[in-house]
């Protein structure tokens, strides 16, 4: 991706999301994300999260009132070109980051619906669910669930692409505008729907034998934002983002003694080398990562 400038100024993105204090999931890989792609990243953190790659063993929640002030804080000095959500664990937070969003009229929003992390550990409370269906998904451009979140959504069963395309129509009834189910819980190919309006794309890449996984979500999402702040449409940016993702999991370092992280430098620095390629993107800029 070619950084998009307003003048000399990059794209303001906002992660409005759990910090891992293990650095691979959360604000965190969200944050490089969106550097690493030209944006300006800003954060709104909802939750503070004790975690490595083993799992999470603690978590503090932020007050809604603070999720608030920091909303605020940022909005109305710096702005927003596009915002990304996600860990959002109460009903309280899930409203109070809605009423932000429908405030400062934010179009370009990609909800990730976060529920649980790599290691099993509860990321939203049971009674959350409802708020974020009839709060939250009516606001989103784009809706990036897995194959679980899918089916927690839809209350069917996802064995296959046929199966992500019966989930993708029923989550859209519930309110976004594009819905992209991914599909890494499946075997064969690592393959994403897109759909929308128009119908449905197909995004596949060969799936790396890696346990190197943590924050795929997170980070595939905040791509998706920092590309749409740069001017892209709903498509290229799901094609980007997926080019992205797969270049930071082919890459990753054997960081932690579970679930690893992805390679957030992979468009800058190729495994092993100190310079960086002249150009990330020549072997994946067409056709498959």
């Amino acid at each position: 991706m070619k950084t998009q400038l307003n003048g000399n100024k990059p794209k303001r993105v906002l992660t409005i999301a759990g910090s891992d204090s293990g650095g691979g999931a959360g604000i965190q890989a969200d944050l490089k994300t969106i550097t690493v792609l030209g944006g300006f990243g800003m954060s709104v953190v909802t939750a503070l999260t004790a975690q490595n790659t083993l799992g999470v063993t603690a978590i503090h929640e932020v007050s809604p009132e603070f999720v608030a002030a920091q909303f605020d804080a940022v909005a109305t000095d710096i702005g927003i070109d596009a915002a990304k959500t996600g860990m959002l664990s109460t009903s309280g937070i899930i409203c109070t980051v809605a009423a932000k969003i429908r405030q400062y009229r934010i179009e370009k929003i990609v909800i990730d619906p976060v529920m649980v992390a790599k290691g099993g550990a509860a990321l939203i409370r049971e009674e959350a669910m409802a708020t974020l269906v009839a709060e939250l998904l009516p606001l989103a451009l784009v809706l990036t669930p897995n194959i679980p979140e899918a089916e927690v959504l839809t209350g069917i069963e996802i064995n296959n692409l046929s199966d992500m395309k019966k989930a993708a129509r029923i989550i859209r009834k519930l309110g976004p505008r594009h819905v992209v189910v991914k599909g890494g819980h499946l075997d064969g190919e690592a393959t994403d729907l897109l759909c929308d309006a128009t119908g449905f794309r197909i995004f596949s890449s060969p799936r790396l034998a890696t346990s190197d996984t943590h924050g795929t979500g997170c980070t595939f999402s905040a791509a998706i934002a920092a590309c749409l702040a740069c001017g892209m449409d709903v498509p290229s940016a799901v094609g980007e983002a997926k080019r992205y993702i797969s270049e930071a999991i082919r890459h990753a370092w054997r960081i932690g003694r579970g679930h690893g992280p992805t390679n957030h430098l992979a468009p800058l620095f190729a495994k092993g080398d100190a310079r960086p390629p002249e150009d990330w993107r020549i072997a994946t800029k067409e056709g498959k990562p």
